[in-house]
């Protein structure tokens, strides 16, 4: 920000305030369907369009699950819901999917443990409310699939707004590069867990991520020995070879838009790469929103045998396009990459871009970097309203980035108002989202739409 366009901090905090009158934070309480809204199946089905046709029944069958489990996979649902409701104006790089499950520890290159949003394929510049107001029916989902009292699942979806005001009332006091370096580190995670029978439990995961090596752990697990030569296991249909990928014409692609993806890389980055050469590639089945594209699993081995395994994600245009606008990026795993470096406090070393030779965009990155998954399905009510801490915290950094906390929380205020609102938001779309889950169960009992169980 140059001088000429400098604005105090306390002016940019009343700019916020000022926005109370014609936005108020009462307003963001509510949700109804219009009359006109779309069948939420049909938004499915478009969404499918580049999507490998054998695949989308798993996708059908995962959504089938619960309401929760629908919920992950109807990001293009609620964007257009999302884009009928009131917005303050101000924008970041919003997450674009932001549920519960899409936040987790894992290493930074420095090989230390923090907690932060990791799920970026729909990510784009949009309104901050619709970050948290996914974030927060997602709570209340996630409650309810647990049967918890239906206060306790509000409870939790009160609670990641609480923390996301109060920890950008927190950015908003520090200087530019104390906000910009802040992060939610595994030691806070530790410190915060109040129950001590679940503070032995993240320790323990902790301990056991941190012991494992790709060598000890991932490659046995995922490799084996065919003439003499290590292979990616099939596991269908989780993970199997696609005959696309089996060609020689098939690998000379695959190499070039390997290489592609490599001049993406930071220089030292690159010489890193070098050490490793490829050895196989196979399809993985990821997620619940991302079945059908095209994701796979790469794995390298190094002069010495030491395995790196990459993932690579078909990139398509990000759910939030048609209501935010288009991406400054012509390239959608650009798009994914510049959105993670901006809203993470770390981001992977081998995060980068590439096409293929017929036009398909991907990105990659580390598989399994000491990643460690909320095990939200076990969680207390008191659990699940501590978890919702760590992840207002995380997203209010991740959007102070990109965003002005100063003015964010000149808005949001010192009072609960918006807390309670958002909540009530959370509750109303859960029950949309039940709703809509129904709607997929008759699509698949009347045969609109095939859904396939992969549960073992």
């Amino acid at each position: 920000m140059s001088a000429a366009t400098y604005v105090p901090r306390a002016e940019r905090t009343e700019a916020g305030k000022s926005l109370r009158a014609s936005v108020p934070r009462s307003i963001h309480r509510d949700w109804k369907a219009p009359p006109d809204r779309r069948n939420p199946v049909d938004v499915l089905i478009d969404s499918n369009v580049g999507r490998m046709p054998e695949l989308i029944p798993i996708r059908y069958g995962r959504m089938l699950t619960s309401p929760f489990t629908f919920f992950r996979g109807a990001a293009a649902v609620m964007a257009a819901d999302l884009s009928q409701g009131p917005v303050t104006g101000i924008r970041v790089q919003a997450c674009g999917d932001c549920h519960l499950l899409n936040f987790g520890l894992f290493a930074t290159p420095e090989r230390n443990l923090i907690f932060d949003v990791n799920d970026f394929d729909e990510t784009l510049p949009a309104p901050w409310e619709w970050d948290i107001k996914r974030l927060a029916a997602s709570f209340v989902l996630a409650g309810r699939d647990n049967r918890f009292r239906a206060a306790d699942a509000r409870e939790s979806a009160v609670a990641v707004v609480r923390a996301y005001r109060e920890r950008l009332a927190e950015l908003a006091t520090m200087t530019v590069l104390e906000a910009w370096y802040s992060r939610l580190d595994v030691l806070k995670i530790l410190k915060e867990t109040e129950d001590p029978e679940m503070r032995e439990f993240r320790e323990k995961r902790l301990k056991k991520a941190q012991s494992r090596t790709t060598i000890d752990h991932e490659y046995p697990k995922l490799v084996e020995e065919v003439g003499g030569e290590p292979r990616i296991k099939d596991d269908p249909p989780f993970i199997f070879h696609h005959a696309s990928t089996e060609t020689d014409e098939a690998r000379e692609i695959i190499e070039e838009a390997f290489l592609a993806y490599r001049e993406t890389l930071r220089f030292d980055h690159r010489f890193l790469l070098d050490k490793f050469h490829m050895k196989d590639i196979a399809v993985k089945v990821v997620g619940v929103g991302s079945v059908g594209t095209f994701c796979g699993i790469i794995l390298m081995l190094s002069e010495t045998d030491d395995p790196l395994f990459l993932q690579l994600k078909q990139a398509t245009r990000s759910v939030l396009e048609p209501y935010a606008g288009a991406s400054q990026f012509e390239h959608h795993g650009q798009r994914v990459v510049a959105g993670q470096r901006l809203m993470q406090a770390a981001s992977d070393l081998f995060l980068g871009w590439t096409t293929g030779r017929h036009g398909r965009q991907y990105y990659l990155r580390q598989l399994r970097d000491m990643k460690i998954k909320p095990m939200v399905e076990i969680y207390r009510p008191r659990h699940m309203v501590e978890y919702a801490g760590f992840c207002g915290q995380a997203l209010a950094n991740a959007h102070s980035r990109s965003g002005d906390a100063a003015t964010l929380s000149g808005y949001l205020g010192n009072l609960d108002n918006f807390d309670e609102a958002i909540a009530d938001f959370g509750v109303a779309y859960a029950d949309q989202t039940e709703e809509d889950h129904a709607a997929l169960v008759e699509a698949v009992r009347t045969g609109k739409v095939e859904a396939v169980s992969d549960e073992r």
